[in-house]
């Protein structure tokens, strides 16, 4: 879709204000610098943003034999956005001021059999108020909740197309959640949401070419290339879990054979220690969590059971790993989502081994492969920049807390 002037001109404001709470304070100098944009264009983005108190003056620096520079820096609290993390198994949520700091935490647990679209808006409802009321925030400086569901989502029209571990198809949730949320909604999915916060706060901050690879019940890969998010032309880009591993393997909750997320996904890491040893008390039927929380802990361990399961998923892991980098020949890997945290450095050590007998010398050797260091829940992280952007969208016009309609148009990151 072509972009127009107004597209172009969010994108500018979100690239000057992400660059702002990046590196505040910092001068109009410094983010033209930064963001390649005209020092003229960069003083009317930062007016605007002074006028929405998003950002304030700090005081001055000296230049180098010129006038002193003015500095800015962004105010924290100009504002609060909330981030939602949907997934199989919990609703997460997280409450941020303007400079991404964390001001309160909810999460509701989610029982097998608990996915239909009306129970999942109960949980994400409840999670959202206990936010608000821990912070304490008026409901006037809620500049909006972005809202991550796995699947495949339409984020113009906040429906959430498919979503095949709940067999859910075209959802209308962002209409759903509305009737209970009175905050601007905004819909993306977990790929996208942690490739947003890596390039903000963590490993990818500063890099051209990323692949953020998604671990948890579903299996993804969200893609920076160009310094940019990609989406491709659906929107549908990074379903790398759905990408065949194994021919006539495993079937997967999409109804083909063999994908990447049925040997690497949760339950996935179930089966291969299942497999391994059917009896094993590592393994709780029906409770991913349970599981991979147990596989952590007797690795830490050195049992020998768990050991195993963490090679054997590192090695289909880093053959699927092996593919994105020949492929897209990227300068950092990072691997994400709850599955990544828990079972942390021995997988990771795991991959690398993995990954080096499988891809190409060369984008190997350019390659850095490595866990997500963002200390809080990267994809409530990442969903609290939907929001962001799109309250950038209109320039002058502070957020009502009454407006619950969708709005017709988001980006979670300026189009590359």
């Amino acid at each position: 879709m072509k972009r127009t002037s107004r597209d172009i001109r969010t994108a500018n404001r979100y690239e000057v204000l992400r660059q702002i709470i990046a590196e505040s304070p910092t001068s109009r100098q410094e983010l033209a610098a930064a963001t390649g944009l005209s020092l003229a264009t960069v003083a009317t983005l930062v007016g605007e943003l002074l006028d929405l108190r998003m950002i304030t003056e700090v005081g001055f620096e000296d230049s180098a034999g010129g006038r002193p520079r003015g500095l800015v820096a962004v105010d924290a609290s100009g504002g609060a956005l909330i981030g939602v993390d949907i997934a199989e198994t919990y609703v997460h949520v997280e409450l941020f001021d303007l400079a991404l700091n964390v001001l309160a935490r909810a999460e509701e647990d989610m029982r097998p059999g608990e996915s239909r679209p009306e129970q999942v808006v109960g949980h994400v409802a409840a999670a959202v108020g206990s936010v608000v009321a821990q912070a304490g925030v008026e409901a006037a400086r809620v500049l909006g909740v972005g809202v991550s569901v796995p699947g495949q989502v339409d984020r113009d029209t906040g429906v959430a197309q498919y979503a095949p571990n709940w067999d859910w198809h075209d959802v209308p949730l962002l209409g759903l959640l509305a009737e209970h949320i009175a905050y601007p909604l905004y819909l993306d999915n977990p790929l996208r949401a942690c490739t947003v916060a890596e390039l903000w706060c963590g490993a990818a901050r500063g890099r051209g070419d990323a692949v953020v690879v998604n671990l948890g019940t579903g299996v993804g890969a969200g893609l920076a290339l160009g310094g940019g998010l990609h989406r491709g032309v659906s929107n549908s880009a990074g379903e790398w879990g759905h990408t065949t591993l194994v021919l006539d393997g495993r079937l997967c909750h999409c109804g083909n054979h063999g994908c990447v997320e049925t040997y690497v996904g949760a339950p996935g890491i179930m089966r291969n220690l299942r497999e391994l040893d059917p009896r094993s008390a590592l393994l709780h039927p029906g409770d991913q969590t349970a599981t991979i929380d147990a596989l952590a802990r007797a690795v830490a361990q050195d049992d020998p059971v768990a050991l195993k399961v963490v090679q054997d998923t590192a090695r289909y892991l880093g053959a699927g790993i092996s593919d994105l980098i020949n492929l897209l020949n990227p300068e950092v890997v990072v691997l994400s989502s709850w599955v990544a945290s828990r079972l942390g450095e021995p997988l990771l050590g795991e991959v690398r081994r993995a990954v080096a007998r499988h891809a190409l010398g060369r984008p190997l050797a350019a390659t850095e492969i490595v866990l997500s260091p963002i200390p809080t829940d990267p994809v409530s992280l990442g969903a609290a920049t939907f929001a962001l952007e799109g309250a950038l969208q209109s320039v002058g016009q502070r957020t009502s807390a009454k407006r619950t309609t969708v709005p017709a148009r988001s980006r979670t990151a300026p189009p590359s």
